[in-house]
């Protein structure tokens, strides 16, 4: 649904857009909420005439039958009522659920900057609470707008048939009443705008803290944890109750009108009686019609409240709808298929913040490098230098500001980006699992994989014995971000989804920097036969794992400063070997395994 939207029209517009797969459940809807009013304005004017010209006329029998008939129309209302609570209420959920989905889908479109930049918890609030009163909107809004339209036109029309004067009063105040109503429209919107603002930062502090509670205890900072989700609680209580001091000046002023309303109709009936120039049955018909009346005013106070709380959430729902994603496909791009691994970086410069006046926000500048197909490049140098940002542009995480890569010859702007990721697999330090089983996880390497393909992926990445040992064995569950699995672990069935996905270009993130040398020892022959046929690129800062790379790379904030083979590296003096020395004394040595000359990773 987000590609059919134009998010840059007016938010009623946007929002009048997704009722469309849903039309015909919201037409019946309202042709049933039609035919309630039309019940509700039918019973005055049934009222009037048994009291007119049935009692007084002794004509029981068609009382009686009257009565039955007023049965019946209840009985009809009831199953209308039963309709528009149910479906009515049915369509603002589907509609709620497809904006829900089109915000997730958008999310996945969002490149990693969006992610960079705002709080998890902030980004949930989006997709939950921001959107909760959209089904009351989305189901209420136009009944109660439509029927309070019919039902005030109606009421009109039939009380001017009763006296002139009751209609001529009705519409001086009901005027007034819907203004009062629309005039507080704008500090209730406000108020509720600020409010889910303070629920976000809440939801984002919470998510912090929990994701962060083994940290805290370790530092024995819970106190600190509570106070600070003191102050934020106490801020959404002061925007809770700005919003409910708006809410009360909006209810009381539309009461006093309503019930203004009332005593007007009951004055000017009153005097009128008082001159003989209306009936006691005129004036109960005419107080049902005020009663009839004053239920539209109510249903406008509902929507006025509704609409605004629920375009706040909508309003924040389509400020996310508004972000173009910076990374797409060319509407010519082509997939990239048959990949040999071929990779070239020629004049790469990129900037997180591309702002030509400011050059400090550069990572690099024209970076050229080529990397033939099955072999080995390895990246290192101090930290903050560019090496994973270097290798994050491969995938497309981020954009290049300019310059061109290519795989294969193909620049990587001109090929799809499904196809782009799907050929190339990424093993990281900071391993990320799902809250889910081991099988899973690994099954997320190729989405639709069979079980003896898991398996092999998982003996293939040697964790597949680990598994076995586990009282669930491949149903065990790993926990929220694999919590229940060692670092080891982890990283291994990390392996293995990338065995299963098989792609020929490969990236190692600091893949085994966080283990400890035992564990280390363990993964080196996955990684060897993962990388093995790959071309692979290497961040590292343990130099003893890439002595034996094809390619070397030094690089710091200043760019490229050296490249070559380990030993040409080590003779040249510079800061490969400044480097070494710091890990190792200068002594060549004391690796636990290195990278073979084939492009193999021992890492």
């Amino acid at each position: 649904m987000t590609g059919t939207i134009d998010y840059n029209k007016p938010l009623l517009r946007i929002f009048a857009h997704f009722y469309r797969p849903h039309l015909k459940l919201f037409l019946a809807d309202m042709v049933c909420a039609s035919l309630i009013s039309a019940v509700d304005l039918t019973f005055p004017m049934m009222t009037k005439f048994v009291m007119e010209k049935l009692l007084p006329g002794a004509l029981y029998q068609f009382f009686f039958v009257m009565v039955i008939l007023m049965v019946i129309l209840y009985l009809l209302r009831m199953g209308f009522s039963y309709f528009v609570t149910y479906w009515g209420h049915s369509v603002g959920a589907y509609i709620e659920a497809d904006m829900r989905k089109a915000l997730f889908t958008r999310l996945q479109e969002l490149p990693f900057s969006y992610y960079d930049n705002n709080r998890t918890g902030q980004i949930m609030s989006r997709v939950t609470t921001d959107l909760f009163e959209i089904t009351e909107l989305a189901h209420h809004g136009p009944e109660d707008l439509f029927i309070s339209l019919l039902t005030l036109t109606g009421s009109l029309l039939l009380v001017s048939t009763i006296r002139w004067e009751m209609a001529l009063i009705l519409m001086a105040l009901v005027p007034a009443t819907i203004a009062a109503a629309v005039l507080s429209r704008h500090g209730l919107r406000q108020a509720s705008r600020k409010v889910k603002e303070r629920t976000a930062e809440i939801i984002a502090s919470l998510e912090s803290s929990i994701s962060g509670a083994r940290t805290s205890k370790a530092f024995a900072n819970e106190v600190y944890e509570i106070l600070k989700f003191k102050e934020g609680n106490e801020q959404y209580k002061n925007a809770r109750k700005g919003y409910y001091k708006s809410m009360a000046a909006f209810h009381c002023r539309i009461d006093f009108m309503t019930h203004f309303l009332t005593v007007a109709v009951i004055a000017v009936a009153g005097f009128l009686i008082m001159r003989g120039a209306m009936s006691l049955p005129e004036l109960i018909a005419c107080n049902l019609f005020v009663a009839a009346f004053l239920q539209p005013v109510r249903r406008l106070q509902n929507f006025i409240e509704q609409f605004t709380t629920g375009m706040a959430g909508f309003g924040r729902f389509v400020e996310i709808m508004r972000m173009r994603p910076e990374i797409t496909d060319k509407p010519d791009a082509i997939p990239l298929e048959q990949v040999k691994g071929r990779i070239e970086y020629q004049d790469v410069t990129f900037a997180y913040a591309v702002n030509a006046a400011d050059t400090e926000r550069y990572v690099f500048r024209n970076i050229s490098l080529s990397i033939p197909a099955g072999t080995t490049l390895a990246l290192v140098g101090p930290s903050g230098g560019g090496k994973t940002t270097l290798c994050h542009l491969l995938p497309r995480f981020y954009e290049i500001y300019q310059g061109r890569i290519c795989i294969d010859g193909h620049d990587i702007r001109d090929v799809t980006l499904e196809s782009l990721r799907r050929n190339i697999g990424i093993v990281q330090q900071e391993v990320f699992l799902f809250a889910g089983t081991i099988r899973e996880n690994i099954a997320y390497g190729r989405i639709g994989a069979s079980e003896a393909e898991i398996i092999e992926a998982a003996v293939q990445a040697e964790i597949h014995e680990d598994i076995l040992q586990m009282p669930q064995g491949y149903d065990t569950m790993v926990g929220e971000r694999g919590i229940k699995l060692s670092g080891g672990q982890k990283q291994r069935v990390s392996i293995a989804r990338i065995f299963l996905k098989n792609p020929p270009v490969l990236i190692l993130d600091e893949a085994t920097s966080a283990l400890d040398s035992a564990t280390e020892l363990k993964i080196q022959h996955a990684l060897e036969a993962l990388s093995k046929g790959r071309t692979t690129l290497v961040i590292a800062h343990r130099l003893s794992t890439i002595r034996n790379a094809d390619h070397i790379m030094v690089i710091d904030n200043e760019g490229i400063r050296q490249q070559g083979r380990h030993e040409e590296l080590l003779a040249a003096k510079g800061l490969y070997a400044e480097l070494y020395a710091a890990q190792f004394g200068g002594t060549p040595g004391g690796a636990a395994y290195s990278l073979s000359r084939s492009g193999t990773a021992g890492l």
